[in-house]
């Protein structure tokens, strides 16, 4: 299997770079000694994700992603990751940055957690934000 997807559901949206992006993906996979099975991103619009919160999480609130982890073995990735592009565009907006970074962190995110780390805490977001910087940097430098 060992792949990478991505959709969009209620919204029409393709990464820029898909391959590239993928050859990250798989790359941080690696590097967090985990082996891919399937990884499906989902790109959507705010109710889209907002209803899923409600349904899965019963949550009412907005978010730029929900993860859900569907491997069945320890050390393997197999899962879907829905992410929000209208939350992307507007945390882009409001922390002054480009669109394609804060995606790619999101991205990201979404792998940190299937990789087993969490951001509940103040302990646990400060290690998962390091962890996203070095993802970060691990893609720049492939440019």
């Amino acid at each position: 299997m060992a792949a990478i997807e991505f959709f969009s559901q209620d919204i029409s949206f393709k990464p820029s770079k898909p391959l590239k992006t993928k050859r990250w993906i798989k790359a941080v996979i690696q590097r967090e000694k985990f082996r891919l099975r399937q990884l499906n991103y989902i790109f959507c619009s705010d109710d889209y994700l907002l209803q899923i919160n409600k349904q899965y999480l019963q949550h009412n609130t907005l978010t730029d992603i929900i993860t859900f982890d569907d491997s069945e073995a320890p050390g393997e990735i197999e899962g879907d990751v829905f992410i929000s592009i209208e939350r992307v565009e507007a945390n882009a907006l409001a922390l002054g940055i480009d669109f394609d970074e804060e995606l790619h962190r999101v991205i990201i995110h979404g792998v940190l957690h299937l990789s087993g780390y969490g951001d509940k805490t103040a302990k646990d977001k400060s290690l998962m934000r390091k962890k996203e910087d070095a993802c970060l940097s691990l893609r720049s430098k492939s440019e």
